[in-house]
């Protein structure tokens, strides 16, 4: 059975990350059904306030999920919200056993394992727990952290570097890369730049996914002085999807960006910052640069998860390195990242690190 468990959370997980951006600030979440070797049931958390996946499963699975496994990744919730509680429809299926990749941590809707084991429900907990934390994880840090959980992206070429020595706007990934990144932005609550990057590259700094994200993500700008100009795409654009200004405690932000929509957040240092973009509901942030923005993070240690995408090119002698504003360390006192994650993208590799603990 600890194969066939492994395996069935893992078609859980599949499910669960169809309702990618999708469903925030609730968690992805899939459910499958098992009577003996068959699948009967199966269903996802489609959609912020649509039916949870373990209430599909069990409407599809109907009169076989008598005497069934039900397969989880986040324990089913034991609280009345915008739908009923799913150990109550566990239970009146009459569901035998229940697996459960990770115990749900928010006290509104814990208890479901210990509500299913007084109803005679066998549960085990802990299958895939891993991979069912990172597939959540910034709904997990927003629990207990009063941060939002921070991915550093970099495209770099093979010689580290982010952009040529002219600092002009360059397009270092690929096709397929680029495919990735706005899959990544469209499950994040915002995205962030320096003021350079702003400044350089006019991005728009929109999620263009399919399907699009739910909510679209808030652009963000690290901007110390205001210097963002009026007529950025970032600026015109304020008024249709919220953009915010992280300056200096002591900066106002110019009539001319007020009236385009852009609004300030004041702040004396990169963690107050961060403190006040996850009280205005941002849980999540992907950082896209530039090079002293990410050395900013770096050096506070906010970053959870860095994500690079290295090209087969080498852009040589004065190009911007990626680290180029991170301090000098010792290789025995460098910061050390664990890799979780390596594939190809076309003729790009992605990698993502972890950081490793203090």
């Amino acid at each position: 059975m600890p194969d066939d468990d492994s395996r069935r959370m893992d078609m859980a997980l599949s499910l669960a990350a169809r309702g990618w951006g999708q469903t925030s600030p609730n968690p992805m979440v899939g459910a499958v059904i098992f009577a003996g070797e068959d699948l009967v049931g199966e269903g996802f958390h489609e959609r912020f306030g649509s039916p949870h996946a373990e209430a599909t499963a069990l409407t599809q699975a109907g009169e076989r999920a008598r005497g069934a496994t039900l397969y989880v990744n986040l324990e089913p919730c034991n609280h009345q919200g915008r739908n009923p509680p799913c150990t109550d429809a566990i239970i009146a299926a009459g569901i035998a056993r229940v697996v459960i990749a990770i115990l749900d941590p928010n006290p509104v809707a814990a208890g479901g394992a210990e509500r299913l084991r007084a109803a005679g429900i066998i549960v085990d907990v802990g299958v895939s727990d891993q991979d069912a934390r990172e597939l959540n994880a910034s709904f997990f840090n927003r629990l207990t952290n009063d941060r939002p959980w921070v991915t550093l992206k970099l495209a770099v070429s093979l010689d580290g570097a982010i952009s040529s020595a002219s600092q002009g706007r360059d397009l270092i990934s690929g096709q397929e890369s680029d495919a990735v990144v706005q899959r990544m932005r469209a499950n994040s609550d915002a995205i962030a730049v320096g003021v350079n990057t702003a400044l350089v590259d006019d991005p728009r700094l929109t999620a263009r996914s399919d399907p699009p994200p739910r909510v679209a993500p808030t652009r963000v700008v690290f901007d110390r002085k205001a210097r963002l100009s009026p007529n950025s795409v970032l600026a015109r654009t304020a008024s249709e999807i919220p953009t915010l200004l992280v300056t200096g405690s002591g900066t106002r932000l110019p009539g001319e960006l007020e009236r385009c929509g852009v609004e300030a957040v004041s702040a004396h240092d990169l963690g107050e910052a961060l403190r006040k973009l996850m009280q205005r509901g941002i849980a999540s942030i992907l950082v896209e640069g530039g090079a002293g923005l990410a050395a900013s993070f770096l050096a506070a240690g906010f970053v959870h998860r860095l994500v690079m995408f290295r090209a087969p090119i080498v852009l040589g002698d004065g190009a911007l390195n990626a680290f180029s504003g991170v301090a000098a360390h010792e290789a025995s006192l460098a910061p050390r990242f664990h890799l979780l994650q390596c594939r190809t993208l076309g003729d790009d590799v992605m990698s993502v690190y972890a950081p490793e603990p203090i």
